[in-house]
């Protein structure tokens, strides 16, 4: 399922603290442009979830490869596997 994907990814995430107003910023470093920030780690978590899911519709709808995250891979849309 794509919640299975998204959640791999989100257990891959690295997160650090920044000079910011929200100075919560975390990333995922297989996922290509995919970051967040928030007031508290638990918002950060949150925007990063929303964030990867438009990420993979976007790519999805523009024809664009996901990387395999773990042992989760999306090659079409409606095609997510565990291997």
């Amino acid at each position: 399922m794509l919640i299975q994907y998204i959640h791999a990814a989100l257990e891959r995430a690295k997160y650090e603290i920044i000079d910011d107003e929200e100075p919560y910023y975390g990333e995922v470093p297989e996922l290509e442009g995919v970051w967040a920030t928030g007031e508290t780690l638990e918002e950060c978590r949150r925007n990063l979830e929303e964030v990867i899911d438009e990420w993979i519709v976007f790519r999805l709808r523009n024809g664009l490869p996901l990387p395999r995250i773990g042992n989760h891979i999306i090659k079409e849309p409606g095609d997510i596997a565990v291997v």
